[in-house]
């Protein structure tokens, strides 16, 4: 079995390639302005550099390697620069959606048997506006509104979309995967990377005052070693043209992130709230209900606590300012 993986420079993307090269898959990878270090990822994983808006080329990689399954992970993922550059957003994350299914209905037509599965981060970023009606004892499912309030979530529900409409038409085997909040090791600009990395300098430089935003917030946090699972799993079980929330069942404020920090630190913190990391409007709760692929056999391995060790343990290991 051989899986390609767009975005293998990302988090999610970098984690997944060396977990299903440990299951027997031969992985391929493809990058373009990655997030991490992609010189940490392992050497006998064959990437290489690729566009997704170099349409032409797209379409080359896929007719010539035929993976079975193709994890789409490229994207302008984050929903602040979305707003300065939208042109950018919606090229790479709708127009590159549809270079890779166009590329596959080229490749099934041009192979007879050819059949991959497509599995395709979405966001719950897709839900928006609809989340506000939820509560923690009523999350939303796979049925929520999409109604996407920037554009990052606006180009994630035309990925969505796309990947629904390209099965119902031409049969391709696409899974919509609608991520909550999620992060890994070498993940830096969310609350976990951002605070394991502001521990780490106060290790280094001496001192106890930690500089925090909005701590009230709930959040339900997924280890990026669990979300890696899920899509393995739904390689292997999931239902073509079917969407899938994947979230942590864990929910808790975010002064928890603080609490695990001074467990692994051995430090308690001193806090100072820094106005500029404060949001004009940020939800109270975000979470949704996974039942779909938990029914699938899938369950949370990592607490917590284990995925802020994780980053702690790698942020020391590294130089930054």
């Amino acid at each position: 079995m051989k899986a390609y993986i767009t975005g293998v420079g990302g988090v999610v993307g970098s984690a997944l390639a060396p977990f299903l090269k440990k299951k027997g898959y031969e992985v391929i990878g493809s990058y373009y302005q990655p997030t991490t270090d992609i010189n940490e990822i392992d050497p006998t994983i064959r990437i290489f550099e690729l566009d997704l808006r170099d349409h032409a080329k797209v379409m080359e990689v896929i007719n010539k390697e035929l993976p079975d399954a193709i994890y789409h992970f490229a994207a302008q993922s984050r929903p602040v620069p979305s707003w300065s550059d939208p042109y950018y957003t919606m090229d790479v994350n709708v127009c590159g959606t549809v270079a890779i299914l166009e590329a596959v209905k080229a490749a099934r037509l041009a192979h007879e048997g050819y059949d991959p599965n497509v599995i395709a981060i979405s966001s719950s970023a897709i839900y928006g506006d609809a989340l506000q009606q939820y509560t923690e004892d009523n999350l939303p499912d796979e049925s929520c509104a999409l109604l996407p309030l920037h554009p990052y979530g606006v180009s994630k529900a035309a990925e969505d979309l796309l990947c629904y409409q390209y099965y119902k038409n031409f049969g391709i085997k696409t899974m919509r995967i609608r991520l909550f909040n999620c992060t890994g090791r070498n993940k830096d600009q969310d609350i976990t990377g951002d605070f394991a990395k502001r521990a780490v300098k106060l290790e280094r430089e001496g001192g106890n005052k930690l500089v925090v935003g909005n701590l009230t917030a709930k959040r339900a946090i997924l280890d990026v070693r669990d979300l890696c699972s899920a899509l393995y799993i739904l390689n292997e079980k999931g239902s073509a043209g079917e969407p899938y929330n994947i979230c942590s069942s864990h929910i808790f404020r975010m002064d928890h992130v603080v609490e695990c920090l001074e467990e692994v630190m051995g430090v308690k913190y001193e806090l100072v709230t820094d106005p500029k990391l404060l949001r004009p409007a940020d939800e109270k709760l975000y979470a949704g209900r996974c039942d779909k692929i938990k029914k699938l056999g899938w369950k949370e391995e990592y607490e917590y606590i284990d995925t802020v060790r994780e980053a702690v343990n790698y942020w020391r290991t590294k130089e930054f300012d």
